[in-house]
């Protein structure tokens, strides 16, 4: 059986590259019908990367290295050790897999530590509060910061209760409604609390659900203005404060944090690739990052992204395929402080914009897909939605909207047709930044199906005879 896949996989591949590049100037030659047709004619290879990933030999593989890796090196924060370590065993790995230009490109990254911390109710009633400090957060003095806290739901209550925040403990109990919406508390809390005099912010967990669980994530200080210290408490905490303060009572709160900023360390982006065989200077793009936060095991986030990219490749290599244009596996660093490791790449390759057919980054979870976010032309778009009814046998068909992730955006900020993964966001932000973010909340038979999407759609993408038209 394994002969027999390799023979039609290779006369295919035969067939379809004996055509001639007709694309020009982003304008195709061809109707849309003969570009469906084409992608009709893949239906075979598609469901081999399927068999091969869910049912075959390859099953649970991307589990399996993926827990090896953070079980035997943790947490992989900027700047640290374990973040290095991962780099350098995913350089091994990527070799020893066969794959081809595997390299690591340099880059300086931030290096923050958050130390010991705690923060102690001491009025209505004395309780230990568990916190999570915010990325680039300063630290308080050695004492810690006492204060009375002030409760509020916005920014807007904020600015109109200015005049109560001076030399105060500004606590965000704001609601969550999704992530890209609730996520400004954290990043821009500490900044406008600073701006009315508070002494110090903490900011409610941006989780979708909690188990009196604190969620980490960076926030960003605004030149002019003080920096303060600021952490995130739970929604529990944030709840019940809000209930004490609505019933008159005075809170005030002991906090303690050693965090403290060093200068940048030395990274690396990690690269891999399956060559083009007919056009190698054109590139589909497949990543995730490999940094994470110091708590947990960074298995979701973003451990299952990146390993998913690596089976990709593996997947494809496994069935004796090779498209036409090169498949590129990038491992970003730093992606937790804002995508510096992505836009170091950015800088250093953008001269070659042009090539890029598609860039693609898996970085919200890899639990049962749903589809594939997509940002790009109508055209673009049309053949995306062509492409991903060959995952039809796993029932993953649908092109949803933006499809942008921080470690692409610069992509197609610039034209470039870019793609995500989307599955269950509500698990995901349940997980997401916290010590819950372990190979316990991973899924082998979930991951098994998102490797066979990401594998499905890089590798077509990668083989038909024309780039994806740009705007």
């Amino acid at each position: 059986m394994k002969f027999l896949l390799f023979t039609f996989v290779g006369a295919h591949l035969l067939a379809l590259n004996s055509g001639k590049a007709i694309w020009r100037n982003d304008t195709s030659q061809r109707t849309f019908q003969e570009i469906k047709e084409e992608i009709a004619r893949y239906g075979d290879v598609a469901k081999a990367i399927i068999d091969l990933a869910v049912y075959g030999k390859a099953q649970n593989r991307s589990y399996e290295r993926l827990a090896l890796l953070v079980d035997t090196v943790g947490s992989r924060l900027s700047g640290s050790k374990g973040l290095e370590k991962a780099i350098q065993i995913m350089c091994q790995n990527l070799k020893e897999d066969g794959l081809e230009n595997v390299h690591l490109e340099p880059v300086k990254i931030p290096h923050w530590e958050r130390g010991e911390e705690s923060a102690m109710m001491l009025e209505p009633r004395k309780q230990k509060m568990a916190i999570l400090g915010l990325g680039s957060s300063i630290g308080t003095p050695p004492e810690g910061i006492t204060a009375e806290v002030l409760v509020v739901t916005s920014f807007d209550e904020l600015q109109k209760r200015a005049q109560e925040a001076r030399g105060k403990i500004v606590v965000y109990n704001q609601p969550y409604t999704n992530y890209s919406n609730t996520v400004k508390y954290r990043v821009q809390g500490a900044v406008e609390a600073a701006k009315v005099g508070a002494l110090a912010s903490l900011i409610r967990s941006v989780a979708s659900f909690s188990i009196y669980s604190p969620h980490t994530g960076i926030q960003e200080y605004q030149d002019g203005v003080p920096q303060i210290p600021t952490a995130c408490i739970t929604v529990e905490d944030a709840e019940m404060m809000s209930r004490m303060v609505s019933r008159g009572s005075k809170i005030v709160i002991q906090l303690k944090m050693g965090a403290k900023n060093y200068p940048d360390a030395d990274s690396f982006n990690t690269v891999a690739e399956i060559i083009g065989s007919k056009y190698p200077e054109q590139v589909v793009l497949v990543s995730g990052h490999l940094d994470s936060w110091d708590v947990g095991q960074g298995a979701m986030d973003d451990g299952g992204g990146a390993f998913i990219s690596w089976e990709a490749l593996s997947l494809i290599q496994d069935l004796g395929l090779r498209p036409k244009r090169t498949l590129r596996l990038v491992l970003w660093t730093a992606e937790e402080q804002g995508g510096v490791g992505a836009f170091h790449y950015y800088q250093s390759h953008k001269a070659n914009i042009s090539n890029y057919s598609l860039v693609m980054e898996s970085d919200a979870g890899t639990f049962l897909p749903s589809g594939l976010q997509f940002t790009g032309s109508d055209k673009a778009r049309a053949i995306m939605k062509e492409v991903m009814s060959l995952l039809q046998p796993i029932n993953v068909t649908q092109v949803f909207s933006a499809g942008e992730g921080t470690d692409i955006n610069f992509w197609i900020q610039d034209g470039v047709p870019g793609a995500s993964l989307l599955d269950d966001l509500y698990k995901y932000f349940s997980f997401h930044h916290s010590r819950g973010d372990t190979m316990t909340a991973m899924d082998p038979k979930q991951m098994n199906v998102a490797a066979a999407v990401w594998a499905v759609v890089s590798y077509v993408v990668a083989d038909m005879e024309e780039m994806l038209p740009r705007s």
